[in-house]
């Protein structure tokens, strides 16, 4: 499963945002922060107001900002109103299936239910879950990690 590029803009956006409750924040500060497309990011910010993620302002004090508390923001929400569809495979969807084998198939369920496991795990986390930061280790020390280690 990938998302699109423009799924992952719009959940930056709204991560950064949720870092900045009280604040506004303008299209060249997300983008120069993430050092992503200007053109692209106008489009982002156009769709997160229409589906009424974010609030746009225009003027001086202009800017963008959350519509509501982060911990209202379900990540499955953005992902449903951000991906164009879901379809992990031409068969999943009756008019674009053209797959002789679809009858008999048994990949498409088991696809599908993937698909589930994945937006169910989206259901039930918010972006404020998303936003909070990662937990750094107590001491103030380089992690050193064995990558041999891994490979086990």
């Amino acid at each position: 499963m990938k998302l699109t590029i423009y799924t992952d803009y719009s959940l930056r956006v709204l991560l950064y945002l949720a870092s900045k409750p009280d604040a506004t924040a303008t299209i060249t500060e997300i983008t120069e922060y993430y050092n992503i497309s200007r053109n692209h990011l106008v489009k982002v910010v156009h769709n997160l107001g229409i589906h009424e993620f974010i609030i746009t302002s225009r003027g001086k004090n202009g800017g963008i900002r959350l519509a509501r508390p982060a911990e209202a923001i379900l990540l499955s929400d953005v992902v449903r109103k951000t991906e164009p569809d879901m379809d992990l495979l031409e068969c999943f969807n009756p008019q674009t299936d053209n797959c002789v084998i679809s009858p008999t198939c048994r990949l498409k369920s088991m696809l599908y239910e993937g698909r589930s496991a994945f937006m169910a795990v989206l259901e039930k986390n918010t972006l404020a879950d998303a936003a909070r930061p990662i937990a750094q280790p107590k001491s103030a020390g380089t992690v050193r990690v064995n990558i041999s280690e891994l490979k086990r």
